[in-house]
């Protein structure tokens, strides 16, 4: 670990660095071997007004930089991203546990994301509009929201932080963020190297500590005008109604437990294999995994053997060794939960197929599970796990496929599998979610959309969409004549 350089975990506010020791500072954990690996400070009333300050000062000046200055910015950041993406991908898979390969990944995606909102901030444009007189000239333009606040996960440090800052940056909002404790060094990496590329002091404020309290006092201060939150559908409420009562703008990006429709004229196969990699990326702790898997009972069994074989061969291990495909859990807490889930499936009648129990007696692995169940009554079918566990069902024709798949409260991603055009494009109309993805996994890529709806969430990251959340609408309606 310590050749890895893992940083120091610090609040940037302004330009400064700080982190005073207190009692109630919390260690930050190796989830492969439960080693602590670094401590996390804890913001005071006295950080977060310094932070307020610091975002709305910088501000008055950040909002009339030009765009060709925002983007060059962001370009070297992206830059700097990728030249020491081995370095921040290790310090990922120390705190966070995913595979060294999966947090390259995760390093090089994000470096893809800010370069799009670098070249995407160029073109945001304002309108004209044709006025009923020759002597009225009407305008549209796009101003900066002002200072936002935003709230990111552990379960990608860096890309799920990396799109929120690029697009209120791009946009000439200034921000502070409060980022995940458990797997701090994402976020770490960000502020340091954003600052390196010569992002002016304030613009970026980074506070660590205890999250209702940051999240309760920023909401409630008037120069915060936006809040941005990726997190537990719980969590996103409570925050949703604090930014309500203060007239606070909200993108809330909250949980999926997101429905696979595989239709018996797929390749049963093909289908298993490939939704097996991507239920046990990042260990099932991704909020667009396929999770809820409905297969047509023609193919049932045949897709049932292949994704249990497939399910069997993953090597878990700890993310910095030679050939692991699936690293621990990032916390105690989800061993936990998936434990709790499985018993209660096994209790009322479903088949643990494979796993369904601990590795090991140090860190937090857990095998990757798949569980058999006849009908939707088992709390897996109903609360998202957020870990590798997949939880299959048949279902007749497409009718109750899509009857099932809307079942629950969410929708965010959802997953076909067909070889007929009309099945694919009556699924994709009919599932109630934000982004359906028809044989493949295209998702949360920085030219494309990406939210929920219902109580996942609403408003878009990514795509042109990106800015919306950052930007106000000002019309100008201005006659050309002089008023006597």
């Amino acid at each position: 670990m310590k050749e890895m350089n893992y940083p120091t975990i610090q609040h940037l506010i302004g330009r400064d660095w700080i982190a005073s020791p207190t009692p109630e500072d919390r260690a930050v954990i190796n989830p492969a071997n439960g080693q602590t690996i670094g401590q996390i400070p804890q913001a005071s009333a006295a950080d977060l007004d310094h932070a307020v300050h610091s975002a709305e000062s910088a501000f008055r000046r950040w909002k009339n930089s030009s765009p060709m200055e925002r983007s060059a910015i962001l370009r070297r950041f992206a830059d700097l991203l990728r030249q020491n993406d081995r370095l921040i991908a290790g310090w990922i898979t120390l705190d966070e546990g995913k595979p060294l390969v999966e947090a390259l990944a995760e390093v090089r995606s994000s470096a893809d994301h800010v370069d799009w909102h670098a070249e995407e901030c160029r073109r945001i444009y304002g309108r004209i509009i044709p006025s009923r007189s020759p002597r009225v000239q009407q305008l549209v333009v796009r101003e900066p929201i002002g200072v936002c606040l935003a709230i990111t996960p552990w379960n990608f440090p860096l890309s799920q932080a990396v799109r929120k800052v690029a697009a209120a940056l791009a946009s000439g909002c200034t921000m502070i963020l409060k980022a995940p404790a458990e797997a701090p060094a994402g976020c770490m990496a960000i502020a340091r190297y954003l600052l390196d590329a010569g992002l002016p002091e304030g613009c970026l404020n980074l506070v660590w500590g205890n999250a209702a309290f940051i999240s309760e006092t920023l909401i409630a201060r008037p120069e915060v005008r936006k809040v941005t939150f990726t997190g537990s559908v719980e969590v996103g409420k409570h925050l949703a109604e604090l930014a309500g009562r203060h007239m606070k703008r909200a993108t809330m990006e909250l949980g999926g437990h997101a429905p696979v429709l595989v239709f018996d004229d797929a390749d049963a196969t093909a289908a298993a294999r490939a939704l097996a990699v991507n239920k046990l990326r990042n260990a099932g702790q991704v909020c667009i995994a396929p999770t809820r898997f409905y297969v047509q009972q023609g193919i049932y069994d045949r897709f049932l053997s292949e994704l249990v074989s497939a399910f069997e061969s993953v090597k878990v291990g700890d993310g910095l060794a030679e050939g692991t495909q699936m690293g621990p859990l990032c916390h105690r807490g989800r061993v936990n939960a998936m434990e709790k889930l499985v018993e209660d499936a096994r209790e009322n009648g479903a088949r643990v197929l494979t796993g369904g129990k601990r590795i090991g007696n140090h860190g937090n692995f857990y095998a990757p599970t798949v569980v058999d169940t006849p009908n939707d009554d088992i709390d897996l079918m109903r609360e998202e796990p957020f870990g590798p566990i997949a939880v299959v069902s048949s279902f007749r024709d497409i009718e109750d496929g899509l009857s099932r798949a809307n079942g629950l409260p969410f929708g965010l991603a959802s997953y076909v599998f067909t070889n007929s055009l009309e099945r694919a494009d009556k699924a994709a109309a009919g599932l109630q979610a934000g982004m359906v993805s028809i044989n493949q996994f295209g998702l949360a890529l920085p030219e494309t959309p990406f939210g929920g709806v219902r109580d996942s969430g609403y408003g878009t990251e990514g795509g042109t969409e990106t800015f919306e959340g950052y930007l106000i609408t000002k019309f100008i309606s201005r006659n050309r004549a002089p008023v006597l």
